[in-house]
């Protein structure tokens, strides 16, 4: 039996997917805020991949200043109301509370921290704006937390800037590869209006630059070029039946589920490959989408899944169910998918290895694949002298992002691999300095 009903409605919808990270109420977030200990050497800034001073803002929040609070939070982290509900705060700075070593209930960080940040974006109170203008001109690549950093930091330094962005709408993964149940589509789009606001970069929705033309525009009109393109599509298994209709990826999954909501069609029975944080989400997903049975399937033990253990318990309260040491052989079906065809594996010296005798077959009438995401290589290779390494990321220089064709910087999950969005919002501002001193000289 399901644990959710399908959601008919936008109610619905909103109910099945109910925020994890709730907006503080101003009591809420006083008593919160009075239990932090303002620790002098901060374990929990260090943790922060983009250096909030936590302390400080919620010494802020506490002493009733939302709106300096909220300027400590975009100084350093200009998706800071994202951050404060996406980011895995049980294992970055709530996990690193001196509170967790005591075995006590961290400080809510993430909690308060969308706290100050939606007080000044209701309120449309500005905190920043241009800098002096300097006469360049920037291009950013990708409208997702790389490039809008990138863009809201290179206006602070008095750069103009052009953001091209090949769908229609901007955050990239914050708006359309977050499970829904972190972060609205309304929350989202209100923080990167907010950012556009203030900084006036401009943004060129359903522009996607996508051949050697494009970007020789691009060399020709700017003065440097940001590559914050992010992944490409989910990446093919090369199964038998992988063709098969109801056989998705995940981060298409994701995609249709945060543009269509409750008109999102989901299987009876769903099986997710994969043991990454994508996987949990899908497969969480789906059983909010009403699916009576999820199975995710792991080819390795629980214990050696990439995802975060918090994010695996939270598939798991809603019912989707664990199947370990299992290898997917075929995706097995007429037209459509039926099942799964599995064979069961062991670890030997670190190598999955399969059982022999083992296969078995799963029914199922969907399969959603969370295997990884695809490197954009063949964009790439239209950059004169971008060199990529082995995995497919971008070169380039961490103290700047600057690649090895000198105009060209990035940041993001296209020169990581990828990461959380905090860590894309930091890199992208920081390659902001760079282009900032390449352009200054």
């Amino acid at each position: 039996m399901a644990e959710y009903a399908p959601p008919t409605t936008a109610q619905e919808f909103a109910g099945n997917f109910a925020q994890l990270k709730p907006l503080m109420s101003n009591s809420e977030a006083l008593l919160e805020s009075s239990r932090c200990l303002f620790c002098f050497d901060a374990p929990c800034i260090q943790a922060c991949p983009s250096g909030i001073d936590i302390p400080l803002f919620i010494r802020q929040i506490n002493s009733g200043n939302a709106t300096g609070a909220a300027r400590t939070i975009y100084e350093a982290n200009y998706f800071g109301n994202a951050c404060g509900k996406v980011c895995p705060t049980e294992v970055l700075c709530e996990g690193s509370c001196v509170y967790t070593a005591a075995g006590a209930k961290p400080i809510e960080i993430g909690r308060l921290q969308s706290h100050a940040t939606r007080q000044v974006m209701d309120q449309g109170k500005p905190l920043f704006g241009p800098g002096a203008a300097t006469g360049f001109r920037v291009a950013v690549i990708g409208a997702g937390p790389a490039g809008i950093s990138c863009a809201c930091e290179l206006r602070k330094l008095g750069h103009e800037v052009d953001v091209f962005e090949a769908k229609g709408q901007p955050s990239g993964l914050t708006l359309y590869g977050v499970a829904p149940y972190k972060i609205t589509n309304e929350e989202t789009l209100a923080e990167m209006a907010y950012l556009e606001a203030q900084f006036g970069f401009r943004v060129h929705y359903n522009q996607p630059i996508q051949s050697r033309a494009d970007l020789e525009k691009l060399e020709t009109e700017y003065a440097a070029i940001f590559l914050g393109i992010g992944l490409g599509s989910t990446s093919g298994l090369g199964l038998p039946g992988e063709d098969r209709e109801n056989c998705v990826g995940a981060v298409e999954f994701i995609e249709q589920l945060r543009i269509r909501q409750e008109h999102t069609a989901v299987g009876r029975r769903v099986v997710v490959l994969g043991g990454g944080n994508t996987a949990m989400d899908a497969a969480s997903e789906s059983a909010r989408l009403g699916a009576e049975r999820v199975v995710l399937a792991y080819r390795r033990g629980k214990e050696e899944m990439g995802a975060y253990e918090f994010e695996y318990d939270l598939a798991k309260a809603v019912g989707v169910q664990g199947l370990f040491n299992v290898a997917p052989l075929e995706i097995v079906g007429n037209g459509r998918v039926e099942g799964v065809k599995f064979v069961r594996t062991a670890t030997r010296n670190g190598q999955v290895q399969p059982v022999p005798g083992s296969e078995f077959v799963e029914p199922c009438d969907m399969v959603i694949k969370a295997t990884g995401q695809s490197k954009q290589t063949g964009f790439l290779s239209f950059i004169p002298d971008l060199q990529l390494d082995a995995k497919g990321r971008i070169l380039f220089d961490p103290n700047t992002g600057q690649t090895t064709n000198p105009r060209y910087f990035a940041a993001g999950d296209a020169a990581n691999g990828g990461a959380e969005v905090v860590n894309a919002a930091a890199d992208g501002k920081a390659a902001a300095h760079g282009i900032h001193r390449f352009l200054m000289k």
